[in-house]
Formats: structure tokens, C-alpha cells, sequence
């Protein structure tokens, strides 16, 4: 095909292959801002964390120096540092860090709906007594009824005689226990 001046070519063909070089995606200052917002609030989530919980999150070196760093200082210095996180996080793909702190936090709340929910088992077999430990025999058939029933009698003598709850902590421990052999 000849190649013909562009002053003889069509100007629709000429704004056509203009749109095509020009396909830029504008962002705007504003979002930037926000995601830099947002890596910044990540920075401060790990920077929270314990050495446990940061060694399952994947970080290279850098990171996890400059984390170690912001969690010895305190105040300005911290600040400026989480500053630093932030930015180092802006050159690196957030979403792996982001999914170990999210399944981080998943685990915790996991735990906590456990406590939860053997206190309100202590609390049914204190208030019901023979009733709540046949339900939970069912639930944990590898439970021993007779330490059950002792330690659900003893505990509500000791609520009885207004004692400190001794025995409905170790009432708390042996469901614990229960829970993690199941």
C-alpha cells in the first residue's frame, strides 16, 4: 500500500489512529492519595503485629526490617517510619501481605467465637445441670460424665456460697479441652 501525506489522508482515519496511541488511564491526585492512604493503614496493621504473627505474613527483608525498625521507635520517629512502610508497599503487590493479615485476623475471631461459646456452655451447664451435661455428651462423646457432673456440682455450690469461681474455670478448661480433641 503506498503511504500517502497526511495532509491527503482522510481527517476521521487521523483521529482514529490518534485515539488508539492516546489510550492513557488518568488517575486522579485523589486516588493516589487514597491508596497511598490505605498502604499506609496496612504499614500500621503490621507494624502492630508480633514477631509471631509476622512471620507468617510474606515480607521480603527490606519490610520486615523497616517494620522491626517503626516498632522500636515511638512517636515522630514511628510515624515517619510507617511513612516509609507505606511507600515501600506502594513498589511492592500489597495483596499477598494483605490476604496473611486478613487470614491472621480470621483465625483470631475464629477463637474468640470459640471462647465465647464454651462460656455460654459453662453458663447452660451451671443454670441446667443434668440436662445441659446430656447435651453435652452428645456434642463430645469422648467427655467423661462423672468429672462433668463433679465439676458442675462443685462449681454451683461454689456460686452458691458466693466463693470466687474456681471450679467454673476449671469447669471453662476441661470444655476447652474437649473443643481441640474434637
Amino acid at each position: 500500500m503506498n503511504k500517502q501525506p497526511e495532509e491527503w489522508q482522510d481527517p476521521q482515519s487521523l483521529q482514529q489512529q490518534d485515539d488508539e496511541q492516546d489510550e492513557i488511564i488518568w488517575v486522579s491526585k485523589s486516588e493516589i492519595k487514597r491508596d497511598a492512604e490505605t498502604l499506609k493503614q496496612l504499614g500500621v496493621e503490621l507494624v502492630s503485629l508480633g514477631k509471631n504473627a509476622l512471620e507468617k505474613i510474606p515480607l521480603d527483608d527490606d519490610l520486615r526490617c523497616a517494620i522491626a525498625l517503626a516498632q522500636r521507635i515511638k512517636r515522630e520517629g514511628q510515624r515517619r517510619q510507617i511513612q516509609l512502610i507505606g511507600k515501600m508497599l506502594r513498589a511492592r503487590d500489597p495483596e499477598p501481605i494483605q490476604q496473611a493479615l486478613d487470614k491472621l485476623k480470621n483465625r483470631h475471631n475464629q477463637q474468640i467465637t470459640l471462647f465465647h461459646k464454651l462460656e455460654i456452655l459453662r453458663d447452660k451447664l451451671l443454670a441446667q445441670g443434668d440436662d445441659a451435661i446430656a447435651q453435652v455428651l452428645e456434642h463430645y462423646p469422648q467427655a467423661d460424665r462423672q468429672q462433668l457432673r463433679a465439676l458442675v456440682r462443685n462449681a454451683q455450690k461454689e456460686k452458691a456460697a458466693k466463693k470466687p469461681p474456681k471450679t467454673a474455670r476449671q469447669l471453662y478448661q476441661y470444655l476447652h479441652t474437649l473443643s481441640e480433641a474434637d
